[in-house]
């Protein structure tokens, strides 16, 4: 097909979270103005947290560190489970805040909701069994472990599923005693200080707190001596320059980040299959999920096949207007940057790959053939619509490059064979490899990520474990030890 590929409009920011705020009609450039990437209407401003106010909710997050780690864990989790409630009753509201900042089509955006509240009666009911561990000792000794709360929490979150992930890191570190001094994406600020207008009047005064801005905000609040644990969901980028700063303040860092996950196409499976998994993989919610499909490795020997249906899939998507949003303009101009390098490097576009005229941020279902490396969309995280293939010779040789690269989130592998499943397990260095299906998993489970792709359990029972310190108890009888036992 016939495509005309245009440049992008200006030169764009790198990276999928770069600062959405611009000047408002008055021309201030403190204000975060978010515009709905469906039709480029306004949706409001928002002036940025201050840096004293910063100070104090920081300040007042430490002042309630006390009560809030000395309440029994069981009244935690009572008044998680009453704000699961209170978020359940305003469900449809913060969707639609979702919907208008992001794009995000209004079932999903209240999917998202529902899983945040689900998330957060989660963590009500883990809290109170979060248990320590008993040691073995002398016989007339105890020995055990107890788990206590790091301190006051920085959650850093993220747009492209604001609620649900918001939900997740603020109920574990309640549930275990920490407060909490929450900073929202500022490409989705109304939708963050409203979950936490709601969630904050549920807990004492001090133990949840909900500031907004840019990278400045987030810079202040992760230089802040007071604070012990960042917790952040965003770009590679971002989270690197978090880590900086720990290594000056001592805070615990929890860090998913960016991916750039392989999808490994095996010579086994039904090729038309395996196009549906790479379409989801890749275009779900417009591309703009951690766990995306970055880039395809497809055996030779159904190369044809599957990259006809998976154009087709695409072609359907474009024809049905299937396709949200990107979250705005400056999203879309990296996302079409990656295009037309890889164009410009000897990829063809089969489908989609053109700018879209009208409003908004809108991005086509969009599939690019005779990839490889050394170009963006196979290198970095694209976060949009993209679905690029390289052919490979073999399954041995897809597993390599699939492998290969400096991030380690996610991979998948379709195959029938066992030994290339088992093969895939021991190679791809990454937090979740997923065989035959892009997305899914057993209910409780967690992930570790590799490289610029974060560090430690970021979801799951195991987050209450990051937002924990444990300490070791040693009880031992006064006195001199009983005739016959050792002291």
């Amino acid at each position: 097909m016939s495509t005309t590929i245009q440049p992008p409009v200006s030169p764009p920011l790198s990276g999928p979270d770069q600062p959405a705020s611009r000047p408002d009609a008055a021309g201030s450039p403190d204000l975060i103005t978010i515009l709905d990437p469906r039709d480029g209407a306004l949706v409001g401003r928002l002036e940025p947290t201050g840096r004293a106010e910063i100070r104090a909710a920081v300040a007042a997050a430490r002042g309630a560190l006390p009560g809030w780690a000395g309440t029994d864990p069981a009244e935690r989790g009572r008044l998680l489970r009453k704000a699961a409630a209170a978020l359940a009753l305003r469900a449809a509201e913060v969707a639609a805040e979702n919907t208008r900042e992001t794009g995000r089509p209004g079932a999903e955006a209240l999917a998202g909701v529902r899983a945040g509240v689900a998330t957060l009666e989660q963590y009500a009911e883990l809290g109170p069994v979060h248990r320590g561990h008993s040691l073995r000792g002398a016989a007339l000794a105890a020995d055990y472990t107890v788990a206590v709360p790091r301190g006051v929490a920085v959650v850093l979150t993220p747009w492209n599923d604001p609620v649900a992930v918001s939900a997740g890191l603020i109920g574990a570190a309640l549930a275990t005693g920490n407060t909490v001094v929450a900073k929202p994406s500022e490409r989705a600020p109304h939708t963050g200080k409203l979950l936490g207008e709601i969630l904050a009047p549920v807990f004492p005064a001090g133990v949840l707190a909900t500031v907004t801005g840019g990278a400045d905000v987030g810079a202040q609040l992760s230089m802040e001596t007071g604070v012990d644990v960042l917790a952040h969901v965003g770009s590679s980028a971002t989270g690197a320059r978090i880590a900086r700063a720990a290594a000056l303040t001592g805070a615990h860092v929890i860090l998913e980040n960016g991916g750039n996950d392989p999808l490994l196409v095996d010579a086994d499976v039904d090729p038309r299959w395996a196009a549906g998994q790479a379409a989801v993989g890749a275009f779900s919610n417009s591309g703009q999920i951690c766990t995306s499909v970055e880039r395809i490795y497809v055996h030779r020997n159904i190369a044809d096949a599957f990259c006809a249906e998976l154009i087709a899939e695409a072609r359907q998507r474009n024809r049905d207007r299937a396709m949200a949003p990107l979250v705005d303009t400056r999203l879309r101009e990296t996302v079409h940057r990656h295009v037309v390098q890889a164009l410009l490097r000897g990829a063809t576009v089969a489908e989609g790959g053109a700018l879209p005229e009208g409003p908004g941020a809108h991005y086509p279902a969009t599939v690019l053939l005779n990839c490889s490396a050394g170009m963006e969309v196979f290198d970095t995280e694209t976060f949009g619509p993209v679905a690029p293939v390289q052919v490979v010779d073999s399954f041995e040789e897809g597993l390599a490059l699939a492998a290969a690269g400096s991030y380690g989130l996610a991979a998948t592998v379709l195959t029938g064979s066992i030994a290339h499943a088992q093969q895939s397990v021991a190679a791809l260095d990454v937090g979740t490899v997923k065989i035959n299906a892009v997305f899914g998993g057993g209910p409780g489970g967690s992930a570790q990520p590799r490289r610029r792709s974060g560090r430690g359990f970021g979801y799951g029972p195991e987050l209450l474990d990051e937002f924990s310190l444990v300490k070791v108890v040693h009880v031992a009888p006064p006195g001199p030890a009983a005739p016959g036992i050792p002291a």
